[in-house]
Order: C-alpha cells, then sequence, then structure tokens
C-alpha cells in the first residue's frame, strides 16, 4: 500500500543514506521537509510486508528507493494518477514500469570524476554566486523545454540559502549544478554551455576544477549521463562506473538530466 507520509523522520532512514535514490529522497526531506503540496513523500511495500520503499513526487520528478520488488498494478496506477514527467528507481521496481502508456525507458550513465586539474586553470573566471537568472538563460539554450524560470528560480534559490545546492558559472559561458550534497556524496547537473561557446573546451576545465575543489573536500563526486552525452564524458577521462534505466514521458524534450 502506498500511503502519503507527513510526520516520518526520513533522516532517521538509515538505508536512504546508502545509494543514489535514498540520497535524492533525501535531498528533498532536507530541503523541504513534508509541508509543501509541490513536494509530497510516501510510504510503500509489499503485501507480503517483506519489502519496504519510499517515495517523492517533486514537481515533475517522481524518485522511488525501495529495499525489493514492489507491487506493480498498484505503483503503475500510482505513476497515471500523478503523472511525473520521469521515474527513476532501481531496476528492480523499474522493469515492472516499462510499458507504462506515454512512457519511454532511457539508459544512462553515473560516472565518477577523476582528478584532472589542468595547473593554468584561472579560478578568477569560475563564479560561485552568479545570477541565476543568467544561469536559466544558458540552461535554457541548451534545453529548451526546461522547467519554467519562476519554478527553477524558486527550487534553486531555497536549496542555495539552505546550502544544499551550489552552481558554478565560468566565464559567463558554462554552467553546472551541485545537485545534491549528502553525507559526502555530490551529484553534478545541469551542465551547459552558451551556443557561441561551445567547442572551447570550457565544460571539461569547469568539470576539472569542481571534482579537484570538491574531492580535495573529502567529497565523492559523480554525475549521469544520457547516451547523446555520454561519449563526451569518456573523451575527458571520467570513470563510467553503472549503468541504469529511467522511465520518462515520450516527447522530445524534458527537464535537463540530474
Amino acid at each position: 500500500m502506498i500511503k502519503y507520509i507527513t510526520d516520518t523522520d526520513l533522516d532517521s532512514i538509515k538505508e536512504l543514506h546508502g545509494d543514489y535514490y535514498g540520497r535524492k529522497i533525501l535531498s528533498y526531506y532536507y530541503s523541504y521537509g513534508t509541508g509543501y503540496d509541490f513536494c509530497r513523500f510516501y510510504e510503500a511495500g509489499s503485501e507480503e510486508g517483506d519489502t519496504k520503499a519510499y517515495i517523492v513526487h517533486f514537481n515533475s520528478i517522481m524518485i522511488i528507493w525501495s529495499d525489493g520488488p514492489l507491487e506493480s498494478e498498484e505503483l503503475i496506477t500510482f505513476i497515471r494518477m500523478h503523472s511525473p514527467f520521469r521515474v527513476e528507481a532501481p531496476w528492480m521496481v523499474l522493469k515492472e514500469l516499462c510499458e507504462i502508456p506515454g512512457y519511454k525507458m532511457l539508459k544512462r550513465t553515473k560516472f565518477e570524476f577523476t582528478d584532472h586539474r589542468p595547473d593554468d586553470f584561472d579560478e578568477t573566471q569560475v563564479i560561485t554566486d552568479p545570477s541565476l537568472d543568467e544561469i536559466y538563460e544558458i540552461l535554457h539554450e541548451g534545453f529548451p523545454t526546461l522547467i519554467s524560470h519562476g519554478l527553477w528560480i524558486t527550487e534553486h534559490s531555497h536549496k542555495i540559502r539552505r546550502g544544499l545546492s551550489k552552481i558554478y558559472l565560468y566565464r559567463h559561458c558554462t554552467t553546472a549544478t551541485v545537485i545534491y550534497d549528502v553525507d559526502d556524496h555530490v551529484l553534478i547537473g545541469q551542465v551547459a554551455t552558451r551556443a557561441e561557446a561551445r567547442g572551447r573546451g570550457y565544460a571539461r576545465e569547469l568539470l576539472y576544477w569542481i571534482g579537484h575543489t570538491l574531492a580535495s573536500e573529502g567529497k565523492k563526486v559523480s554525475l549521469f549521463a544520457l547516451d547523446y552525452r555520454e561519449s563526451f564524458y569518456k573523451e575527458i577521462g571520467f570513470k563510467a562506473v553503472s549503468t541504469e534505466n529511467v522511465i520518462q514521458v515520450d516527447s522530445n524534450g524534458g527537464p535537463d538530466d540530474q
């Protein structure tokens, strides 16, 4: 049974600290708690009671953490009722969701950062508190169907104020975002460069610097790349550590990969 929860201390559930899905759910919990309609948390489990699961539905994204398979008919009904743009879940759960009408499956690769910091990198070209309007403008060039300006600004300004996210701007051309920083595991996403500056290596330079800087703070840094971006991260020397799938509304665009 899937149950809406409002008073559960998710931080105290140690299993959520153990993998990407749990940490992503915790990042929303730390950001918003359980008091907002646009960020809802749910508890689920198998009919036999031997599986525990937690779900967050934030705007157009749904994340599922589970320690085992779930009852697929109930979960499919739940997803169809809420109609998220993207659903992320472990394969043991996701494989039962492949046939939901209107969704397609995408493969993505998880990369871990490796230390390639160039000696001549000009740190003065990095802005760590950039204008969010400027960042959105850059992202929207690369991802025209990114969520609305207002929603994006609200989400990221809120997370930044709480110290849960950080956005980097390099040479006023290239940007990358800390999607979450939970238990010293950092996920990077929303990497983009202005159209007129592409091909100059700015994304590579910025990512090298971010990886080096965060690793020196004892953090483990990773990112996900969909198929069309996988070759770029391999070419710049990042280490592919796993592949997984997500399901996404079958359309020509949507939120940037996170």
